[in-house]
C-alpha cells in the first residue's frame, strides 16, 4: 500500500461526500491508496451520504470506523491508524471539509519517494471562502514573541519581516518548495515509520493544538515537515466548529458545541505552551503568557455564546 488517507468526520454533512468524490477522481498513476473514515459519533447523515457514493476507481479501497463516543481530534485519528493497513508508506490525515484536487496525491507520493529527508509535509491549501491561502498550513511554533507580534498586529504591519512575522514564516517564499515548523491538520501527510516513532497524536488535546504539537515531536526528533506548494486542496474550514466567521452560514454547530470548541481551542495553547515552550523561558514572561492565554479565553468564549 503506497498511502493510507485518514478521515475523522463530526457532522460534516454533505462535505464528507464531497471530499470523498475528489479522492476517486484522483489521478493515481500507479499508486494504490486505502481510505479509513472515522466518525466521532454523528448526528447527522454524513456517513450515509458518503455510503452512497460509487467508487468506480480500482486503485482505492474505503474503510469505515463508527466510534460510539467523540473523544477529540486527536483520539479519533489514532483509532483511525489502527486500521491502516501496516505495509503503507505514508499516512495522510485530511479534514472531511476539503476537495483534493486530482493530481495532489499522486504528487505528494512522488515527493517522499524522491526525496528521502521529506519525513513529512503539507500543500498549499486554499480557503474556499476567500480563494487565499489558509495561513495555518505554513506556520511556525508560537514562541511567546511570535504570539506577541501576531495578536499585537505587528504582523500585520510587517508581513514579510522575519522578526515580526514569524507566526506564519511569513519571511518565506510561499511559491516554493521548503521546510517549515508547523502546518495545520487538514491536511497533514507523514511517513508510517516516523509515526510509529514519534507515537502519532496526543490524547491529552482535545480539538486544535493537536496538530501543532504533532509537528513540534515531528521536528524535536530530528525529522523534516516540508510545504509543498505545487500540491494543492481547498478547505471549507470552520464546517463542524461554526467558529469561522466567513463559514458559520455553512456550519450547523450548535452553540453548545461553539463554546465547547472555543474554550478548546484556547485549553489547546495552554497544553502546548506547559508541554513544549514554558519551561524554556524566565518565571515573569511565563505569567504574562498564561495571563495572555486567559484573556483570549475570555475573549473567545464570550464571543461563542452569540454566535
Amino acid at each position: 500500500m503506497d498511502l493510507s488517507v485518514v478521515i475523522l468526520n463530526y457532522n460534516s454533512q454533505d462535505y464528507l461526500q464531497k471530499c470523498l468524490a475528489s479522492i476517486y477522481k484522483s489521478k493515481l498513476g500507479d499508486y494504490k491508496i486505502e481510505t479509513i473514515i472515522v466518525d466521532n459519533n454523528s448526528t447527522d447523515n454524513s456517513i450515509q451520504l458518503a455510503k452512497n457514493l460509487v467508487d468506480n476507481n480500482q486503485k482505492i479501497s474505503t474503510k469505515y470506523l463508527l466510534l460510539t463516543d467523540n473523544k477529540g481530534f486527536a483520539h479519533g485519528n489514532n483509532e483511525g491508524v489502527k486500521k491502516v493497513n501496516p505495509s503503507t508508506n505514508y499516512v495522510l490525515f485530511l479534514n472531511p471539509d476539503t476537495v483534493v484536487d486530482p493530481s495532489t496525491l499522486k504528487n505528494m507520493i512522488e515527493f517522499f519517494d524522491q526525496d528521502k529527508k521529506v519525513d513529512a509535509a503539507t500543500c498549499y491549501i486554499t480557503l474556499a471562502l476567500t480563494g487565499k491561502m489558509q495561513p495555518e498550513c505554513h506556520r511556525g511554533f508560537p514562541t511567546p514573541w511570535r504570539a506577541f507580534c501576531y495578536f499585537s498586529g505587528l504582523t500585520k504591519l510587517f508581513p514579510k519581516s522575519h522578526l515580526f512575522a514569524g507566526y506564519f514564516l511569513g519571511h518565506l517564499d510561499i511559491s516554493k518548495i521548503h521546510q517549515i515548523e508547523a502546518c495545520v491538520g487538514a491536511f497533514l501527510m507523514v511517513k508510517y515509520s516516523v509515526g510509529q516513532k514519534i507515537g502519532w497524536w496526543n490524547e491529552d488535546y482535545f480539538f486544535y493544538g493537536e496538530d501543532l504539537d504533532f509537528c513540534y515531536q515531528i521536528k524535536k526528533q530530528g525529522y523534516h515537515l516540508f510545504f509543498n506548494p505545487t500540491c494543492k486542496i481547498t478547505h471549507f474550514q470552520g464546517v463542524s466548529s461554526g467558529l469561522v466567521s466567513k463559514s458559520q452560514h455553512l456550519s450547523k454547530a450548535s452553540r453548545e458545541t461553539k463554546l465547547k470548541t472555543a474554550q478548546a481551542s484556547v485549553n489547546a495553547m495552554r497544553i502546548f505552551y506547559e508541554k513544549n515552550l514554558i519551561k524554556k523561558y524566565p518565571r515573569p514572561i511565563q505569567k504574562i503568557v498564561m495571563w495572555g492565554i486567559k484573556l483570549l479565553e475570555l475573549k473567545r468564549t464570550t464571543k461563542a455564546k452569540y454566535l
